[in-house]
């Protein structure tokens, strides 16, 4: 005679396991979400009184903070576009296993273990004006004039992609990684150039990712600010928005101003991160998750 079966235990009901996520959504909530709602809401109250929309009319009406807008969109937009588009040959030239491979890759992504702070104070020392990349060029009579790389718009840009190419990089090598490279041997045997090949499979399959890597380049450029203090000239040619929002709220201690600033920083954001992934389906219908599998 069969023993009887042992009872199962009890199992886990569908909706007490969704109760498992929430520690992280209290998290997201407390961190992102209230603060987010805290300074929308104060943008709308401003310090001198007036109407809700008084902060945004004095943004968008003032000569000295509306201009923040293009000139941060000018560090940002050429940043992101060298940063992704050196991101590609470096990493299809190391996407095959190499002696060389990991020490390459490792030199490049040191810059993350920095910090914008000492990348500054390295650039200062490298590239002010008795530093070691002047004193070489005069040295080798490349250029007899005063060679000006800090101080101006093209200190921060430099900043920008030396710590903002890393993050390209590797999210660009991971998508670069993934791809079966037998899909480029096949059309090879069908006589295409190595152009065509890069064109017709590798472009197609890299646009999830270059647009992913695209969209958080940019928002780490646009957020600059230590590289615009330190490398560049904060009250003329890198006035970036986030400038402006410090000074209205650090030095005016108005914080609504400053809320409405900071929102206006995030609305534009958006704009350039939705376009940016609206331009992907020209290149790429498939799914987001790119070439693996």
């Amino acid at each position: 005679m069969s023993s009887p079966p042992l009872p199962l235990p009890n199992a886990v009901p569908r909706d007490a396991k969704a109760w498992l996520v929430s520690p992280a959504l209290i998290f997201i909530f407390a961190l992102f979400v209230y603060p987010f709602i805290y300074g929308l809401v104060l943008s709308f109250q401003p310090m001198n009184g007036g109407s809700a929309f008084a902060n945004y009319i004095t943004f968008f009406t003032d000569t000295a903070m509306w201009p923040t807008i293009i000139v941060t969109l000018k560090l940002a937009v050429p940043a992101t576009i060298i940063n992704v588009g050196l991101s590609v040959p470096v990493a299809f030239a190391l996407r095959r296993n190499s002696p060389y491979q990991k020490f390459v890759t490792t030199l490049l992504v040191i810059p993350v273990t920095l910090g914008t702070v000492l990348i500054a104070d390295g650039m200062l020392t490298y590239f002010g004006p008795n530093g070691w990349f002047s004193q070489a060029v005069h040295g080798l009579h490349f250029y007899r004039d005063e060679v000006r790389l800090t101080h101006n718009y093209w200190g921060v840009l430099i900043s920008l992609i030396v710590s903002g190419f890393p993050f390209a990089f590797l999210l660009t090598l991971s998508y670069v990684t993934g791809i079966d490279p037998t899909l480029a041997r096949a059309a090879a045997t069908l006589g295409a150039s190595p152009w065509q090949q890069f064109k017709q499979i590798y472009l197609p399959l890299l646009m999830p990712g270059l647009t992913m890597a695209a969209c958080l380049s940019f928002v780490q450029a646009f957020s600059v600010f230590p590289s615009a203090v330190l490398l560049g000239a904060p009250a003329g040619p890198t006035r970036v928005i986030s400038i402006a929002a410090a000074e209205a709220a650090f030095e005016n201690y108005d914080y609504s101003l400053a809320s409405a600033i900071a929102m206006v920083m995030g609305f534009v954001q958006l704009l350039v991160v939705a376009g940016m992934l609206g331009t992907r389906r020209f290149f790429y219908t498939g799914p987001v998750t790119g070439g693996k599998g």
